[in-house]
C-alpha cells in the first residue's frame, strides 16, 4: 500500500488531496520561501515545491510517496503571501479589475530513491472591479493571510472573482488534475 506524505501545513491543499486518499500524513516542509524576481514564475513554483519535498524526503522511510507544492499569483510582477494589511492591500489593489495568473508548482518524490518528478500547472484569474472600501472590507475578513495574491477563491474570495480559466483547485493550491497525472505516469500509482 502507498503511503502519501503531504508536506504541507496548508489546510486548504490536505482538503484536496483527502478528496482522492484519506490515507496520507502531514508534514510541513519550514522552508524559507524566497522569491527571487529575476527568476521566471514557473521556475519559482518548481523549485520551491521540489525544495519542501525534499527537506521532507530525508526525514522519511523509503518508499513514502512525498506530495508538495508551492503558489504564486502574477501580474506584472510576483505575487507570494501578504506579510501585512498594507501589503495585502497593495496586492488586491493591482490585481483588482485585472486578468492574472495563478502558478502553483508541485513536486513528487519517492522516499530512499532518485525517483522524482516536478511540474507546475497555470490558471487565468479575472478579478472583478474592486473599489477601496470593498478592499478593505475583504482584508478585514481575515481570509487574506498565508493566500498567495491576498484572496482565498475558495471563501469569501470567490465573490471578487469574475472569472477563472482552467484548473480551480490550482488556484486554490494544489492542482489535483496535475497530481493525478504525474502519479499515474510517473510512479504507476492510480489515485483516482
Amino acid at each position: 500500500m502507498t503511503v502519501f506524505v503531504l508536506a504541507s501545513a496548508s489546510p486548504r491543499r490536505s482538503e484536496i488531496l483527502s478528496i482522492f486518499t484519506e490515507k496520507f500524513e502531514i508534514q510541513s516542509a519550514d522552508i524559507e520561501e524566497k522569491i527571487h524576481a529575476e527568476e521566471y514564475p514557473e521556475q519559482i513554483v518548481m523549485a520551491l515545491a521540489l525544495e519542501k519535498a525534499l527537506t521532507v524526503a530525508e526525514k522519511r522511510v523509503s518508499e513514502e510517496i512525498i506530495i508538495a507544492a508551492d503558489t504564486v499569483v502574477v501580474r506584472d510582477q510576483i505575487f507570494g503571501k501578504p506579510i501585512d494589511y498594507e501589503d495585502a492591500f497593495r496586492m488586491l489593489s493591482i490585481l483588482q479589475n485585472q486578468v492574472h495568473e495563478v502558478l502553483t508548482g508541485v513536486a513528487i518524490i519517492k522516499a530512499g530513491t532518485n525517483e522524482k518528478i516536478v511540474s507546475y500547472s497555470k490558471t487565468k484569474v479575472k478579478m472583478k472591479q474592486l473599489s477601496e472600501q470593498l478592499i478593505h472590507r475583504y482584508i478585514n475578513t481575515g481570509e487574506v493571510w498565508g493566500k498567495a495574491g491576498a484572496y482565498a477563491i475558495q471563501g469569501k474570495g470567490a465573490g471578487i472573482v469574475e472569472w477563472i480559466e482552467g484548473d480551480y483547485f490550482n488556484v486554490v493550491g494544489l492542482p489535483i488534475s496535475k497530481l493525478v497525472d504525474l502519479l499515474r505516469k510517473h510512479f504507476k500509482i492510480e489515485i483516482l
